[in-house]
């Protein structure tokens, strides 16, 4: 799996998220403020009709939802040549 991390990271970072590195897995968290986003869930609502991809509210996994609303996390677990 060499190859994917690059692929997905800078998709995520050239698209305007600040992408926090992966040392290995399928998933990737991504802070929505510097594309002037505050609420995670809000944001993964309308991420399906907007892009046609969606993505996980970070709150969710949080015991105090406001310390993860900005952050979002993204799964890459297709083939690189779907991604």
């Amino acid at each position: 799996m060499p190859e994917r991390p690059p692929i997905r990271t800078s998709g995520l970072a050239d698209a305007g998220f600040e992408v926090f590195r992966t040392a290995g897995t399928y998933f990737i968290t991504a802070d929505l403020r510097p594309l002037g986003e505050t609420d995670g869930f809000a944001f993964c609502r309308a991420l399906p009709e907007r892009a046609w991809v969606v993505a996980i509210p970070n709150a969710v996994f949080y015991d105090h939802r406001e310390a993860g609303a900005s952050f979002v996390r993204f799964a890459f677990c297709k083939r690189v040549e779907v991604l």
